[in-house]
């Protein structure tokens, strides 16, 4: 279970780091960052988002945003994507959340091995939404955030099942591609989504 040892082998507060959205082919890409308050006890149960259920997130998510001394979710756009690449907009989500976080943090821990740029000194943590609870609590709020975008992007484009599969390459996703075509949406800098539509490819 993750917890904050990690946390309290840094200097003044830390952030937690994490986001969600980098596979789906549609949507945009989410981040949170997150500063926990060691005196404060953590939410029961609280883990990496993956391995919880919709209803726990959204419970966990409450209760993150209650005992957080400071949180922010933020997000970078399909157009983001096709303009920088997945991996530098899901950096730019993280660095606008960590912007965001008032007090400002002194450390930022992100999951993962890659050194976004972000405005404070950054440990990268493999593995770290089951290692760091505010890594935890991060992919949380990401995760949340990015499933409500989803289902209104269902809403406003329905056919393609947005709000189950939350933009990811479900075979009922594919075949709505097929069928209906690209939604604005749709991440069409991606060959996947492209070869799908029957678009042809970008020039390199």
């Amino acid at each position: 279970m993750p917890d904050l040892a990690l946390e309290g082998a840094w200097q003044g507060l830390v952030c937690g780091v994490d986001e969600a959205g980098r596979g789906p082919l549609a949507g945009p890409v989410s981040a949170a960052a997150v500063i926990l308050d060691p005196a404060r006890p953590l939410p029961a149960g609280l883990d990496d988002s993956k391995v919880l259920t919709a209803r726990r997130r959204e419970q966990l998510e409450a209760e993150i945003k209650q005992v957080a001394v400071s949180w922010a979710v933020a997000f970078a756009s399909v157009e983001e994507i096709a303009e920088l690449n997945i991996l530098q907009a899901a950096g730019l989500a993280m660095r606008r959340a960590v912007l965001a976080l008032n007090p400002p943090p002194d450390q930022a821990l992100v999951d993962g091995n890659y050194r976004f740029d972000l405005p404070c000194p950054v440990q990268t943590v493999v593995g770290g939404d089951g290692l760091s609870a505010s890594i935890a609590a991060a992919s949380i709020l990401a995760k949340t955030a990015r499933d409500r975008v989803m289902v209104e992007l269902d809403l406003a484009h329905p056919g393609y099942g947005f709000a189950r599969h939350k933009g990811y390459g479900a075979k009922a996703h594919r075949e709505a591609l097929q069928r209906l075509g690209p939604c604005p949406a749709h991440r069409l800098s991606w060959t996947a989504v492209r070869d799908l539509c029957g678009l042809p490819p970008l020039e390199p």
